[in-house]
């Protein structure tokens, strides 16, 4: 399973062959007039090291112009910020050792330069009319944009079922916390949740990323569906992580993005990344939230604030017996925002026991 930081990293490259892009014009060109093509971006010394042959030409990148150079055998170099067509009708010679899964030459080139050299690279189809692009070795293949369009906005109602189930849950995760009831096993399916949303969403923004100029609503939906999301979730962490420093919430939340969501439907596996094993024994042990969550959801108070209320009180529990003058003795939170805590949190209790 490939992880955040490889998803991010492929997105962003994937921007280079969006449309609106002249690259993606010439792409385009390219497919109407079926020649092929093999196209390498960058030219580094590592992607020299693979080149035989070709001529220099140091010309600005064009669609026309990738288009015409094209129609030869040869590969096109172009430069890495995409301005400049440095090389055309290239010879590639990668390590023949590498492994690859594709059968075609032109594509088997294409994986092993890629693996080879850490370039982005194109290879479009003569036969088959398709693009493929590879990116240190991982495969994309480019879509046409009306399927993409219908692919992105299947996987956007997806994400919003998703994240409508996700809300109830933590809504039913407040009320059971407001009750010092929440097992480990809730805590659990909450966070499983939480990952199969955050994944879907990395999905959609892969191809919001192939879509380009295309993709503005697309974007828009995405944007209003996950507002909050990984916010909510790194307090979520902070509340039930063995150590709820805010340095140590991306290292859980990693190892959380690590599991399989098989993994994540096992407590001992969940507990495990939060650090809590030697402290769980079984799903139904009782799990005591610090209160982050709670207090993120009263307007107008600080993280800061937040922090130094609970490292008074330590627990949620202890934070609802607290009075107003406790909490008015907290460094910053004086007396107005001392009743909107108590305040806040009762009334959050009232309106989840209706």
């Amino acid at each position: 399973m490939e992880s955040k930081q490889d998803i991010d990293s492929i997105r962003k490259e994937l921007e280079r062959v969006s449309p609106g892009t002249e690259l993606r014009a010439g792409i385009d060109q390219i497919l109407s007039a079926r020649t092929g093509a093999l196209i390498v971006i960058g030219d580094t010394e590592c992607v020299a090291s693979v080149c035989n042959g070709g001529f220099a030409i140091d010309i600005p990148l064009s669609a026309q112009r990738l288009s015409e150079l094209s129609k030869m055998d040869g590969a096109i170099i172009v430069s890495e910020d995409m301005t400049t067509i440095r090389r055309a009708n290239v010879h590639l010679v990668p390590d023949s050792g590498l492994h690859t899964c594709e059968t075609g030459m032109r594509h088997r080139t294409a994986e092993r330069v890629s693996q080879q050299t850490g370039a982005f690279v194109i290879s479009v189809s003569q036969r088959r009319n398709i693009v493929s692009v590879y990116c240190r070795g991982t495969k994309v293949v480019l879509d046409d944009i009306d399927v993409l369009l219908a692919k992105a906005n299947a996987a956007l109602q997806t994400l919003q079922r998703y994240r409508i189930r996700l809300d109830e849950k933590l809504e039913h995760l407040t009320a059971l916390e407001l009750k010092d009831a929440v097992t480990m096993a809730e805590l659990t399916e909450v966070i499983k949740r939480f990952e199969m949303v955050r994944r879907i969403s990395r999905e959609v923004g892969l191809y919001i990323s192939k879509l380009g100029s295309e993709g503005r609503l697309t974007r828009m939906q995405l944007e209003e569906i996950t507002v909050n999301l990984e916010d909510e979730y790194a307090m979520l962490i902070r509340d039930y992580a063995a150590d709820s420093g805010s340095r140590k919430v991306a290292g859980v939340a990693s190892a959380l993005a690590g599991r399989s969501f098989e993994q994540l439907a096992e407590p001992s596996s969940v507990a495990h990344a939060l650090q809590l094993a030697s402290d769980i024994q079984s799903s139904d042990d009782l799990v005591r939230p610090r209160g982050f969550r709670a207090l993120r959801r009263i307007p107008h108070l600080p993280l800061s604030v937040i922090g130094r209320v609970l490292d008074r009180f330590g627990t949620l529990a202890d934070l609802l017996m607290a009075t107003t003058d406790d909490l008015d003795q907290v460094d910053g939170v004086g007396t107005r925002r001392a009743k909107a805590i108590t305040d806040g949190l009762s009334g959050m209790r009232d309106r989840l026991e209706r």
